[in-house]
């Protein structure tokens, strides 16, 4: 393939297009055939590339058109919300997508340059999904192992492997496809697909935890406080009212707002009005999560604070949001903020990694606040002592778009991860409670107030995940890498002898 050529540039737009295809297979919509057939598509393009670099441009066409349109999103919190001027967020959103879909491009790469394309490619392909994990902090939004999750028969395996190991054995089932139209190949790629498959089916009637003692009640509490109005002085009252009303309506143990549901600092949090939280959690037997800022040291703390039977405990939020809750290189970008940016509150102090279960409402919870649930190898850090998972949200930022519901696909693959039901309490959506399969028991519509109410059961134990952690991903890669290199070599000193 000559990419100078205009004739020649139909596979590049064929790459963008089947990766664009893929974010169907993501929430709302759960599609969850169409990233596996992408990626063969992009896989059999591989194939016929002629050297790295076209695989690599390849690779970076697909993950443009998956990452432009899995996360237009951001055009949206900057712009709308965060008051950046249209052109400004454009540009923004878009070199955000082309840095992504670098890492599709480096697994291009090395697929071609190495041994055995269909062997390695789903092995780069998962790699780089990990890198993009934890690389600058990371951004893992997208990875292709949560467009199985829950549906697929793919899903069975994420207790054992994790969110990088789906993307794995999606990636690994895209090559086997491609090894169907080589007629040679074609009987054992459809007994390895089938068997594949299968075997994840059966995993997911595997019980990994326990019952721990009895369910509990609980209220989600969903504000719908607008993001253009959340912060004005003059809203604050009403705001207040609202929770306050939406708190004592609650009959439940465990009561949860959402993230920064109350806006302003904890010191500046009228006494009384603390007090009438506190009093309803101890009416209930039980305790109320709120969602506040502190301060402390000269540090400013997205944190969440129980109030009610127990000893008042809280949890501060510790993975920040780069840019959106801390500015990297504040020399360098800080006048972004200054003259184009509208955010209050964007540089966060981090809270402690080693933090504990709360123990309220009669369980364990182990909170984390928004983004941090997109990394499964931290939420383990308070597992397995945790009975229950409450993940507390504002995806106001991103309006009526798909963010909100990639989200909560997201909190339903650390349910299936950690064998723990998963609690959701949004400001503006997607409220809901997430059983440990990974399936939404309930859940609230969008943009409106109201409270989730529900009875949920406490677990205890460890699935695979929780033990090792993507320590069980990444020996498995490295397997298969070392087995096509020996393959490789076998094939080379047969063809010389």
């Amino acid at each position: 393939m000559n990419p100078s050529s205009p004739s020649l540039l139909f596979p590049y737009l064929l790459a963008l297009l089947l990766g664009a295809s893929a974010m169907f297979g993501y929430a709302p919509f759960y599609l969850f055939p169409l990233p596996v057939l992408a990626l063969a598509g992009l896989f059999w393009l591989w194939q016929r590339a002629g050297t790295a670099g076209q695989s690599a441009r390849l690779g970076f066409s697909f993950g443009l058109g998956l990452f432009g349109a899995g996360i237009y999103w951001i055009y949206i919190s900057l712009h709308t919300y965060g008051g950046m001027p249209p052109a400004g967020a454009t540009f923004a959103t878009f070199c955000l997508a082309a840095f992504l879909a670098l890492f599709p491009a480096l697994a291009g790469w090395l697929s071609k340059r190495g041994p055995a394309l269909l062997i390695t490619a789903p092995v780069w392909w998962a790699l780089a999904d990990w890198t993009r994990g934890w690389i600058f902090t990371g951004f893992p939004w997208m990875t292709v192992g949560y467009s199985q999750v829950p549906g697929s028969p793919l899903a069975g395996y994420t207790p054992l492997l994790g969110i990088y190991g789906i993307s794995l054995l999606t990636a690994a089932s895209a090559a086997l496809l491609v090894l169907l139209l080589q007629p040679a190949k074609r009987k054992p790629a459809m007994l390895a697909l089938v068997g594949l498959w299968l075997a994840g089916s059966l995993l997911k009637l595997v019980p990994w935890t326990t019952p721990d003692g009895e369910p509990v009640s609980v209220a989600l509490l969903q504000g719908n406080i607008s993001q253009d109005l959340k912060w004005q002085p003059e809203e604050a009252q009403r705001t207040l009212d609202r929770y306050l009303q939406l708190v004592q309506h609650a009959q439940a143990k465990l009561i949860v707002l959402p993230e920064t549901a109350l806006p302003m600092l904890l010191q500046q949090a009228p006494e009384d009005y603390l007090q009438a939280l506190a009093e309803h959690g101890k009416q209930q037997q039980g305790d109320v999560l709120v969602g506040i800022v502190e301060y402390e040291n000269a540090h400013y703390y997205n944190t969440m604070l129980s109030l009610g039977s127990a000893e008042s405990q809280r949890y501060r939020k510790s993975h920040l949001v780069p840019f959106g809750e801390f500015i990297p290189l504040k020399a360098i970008f800080g006048w972004v903020y200054q003259d184009w940016l509208n955010i209050p509150l964007t540089d966060f102090a981090r809270g402690g990694f080693t933090q504990r279960p709360l123990q309220i409402a009669g369980q364990r919870v182990a909170v984390n606040i928004c983004y941090e649930d997109v990394f499964g190898e931290e939420i383990i850090h308070q597992l397995p002592e945790a009975t229950l998972l409450v993940n507390t949200s504002n995806d106001a930022w991103y309006g009526r778009s798909t963010a909100a519901y990639q989200h909560l696909q997201i909190s339903q693959a650390r349910a299936l991860e950690t064998g723990r039901v998963m609690l959701r309490a949004t400001n503006t959506g997607a409220t809901a409670v997430i059983d440990r399969d990974g399936r939404v028991l309930s859940q609230l519509p969008h943009f409106e107030t109201a409270t989730l109410s529900a009875e949920v059961q406490g677990y205890r134990g460890s699935t695979p995940f929780i033990v090792y952690g993507n320590y069980g991903f990444l020996l498995l890669a490295l397997l298969i890498l070392l087995l096509a290199r020996l393959r490789a070599r076998a094939w080379w000193s047969r063809s010389r002898s």
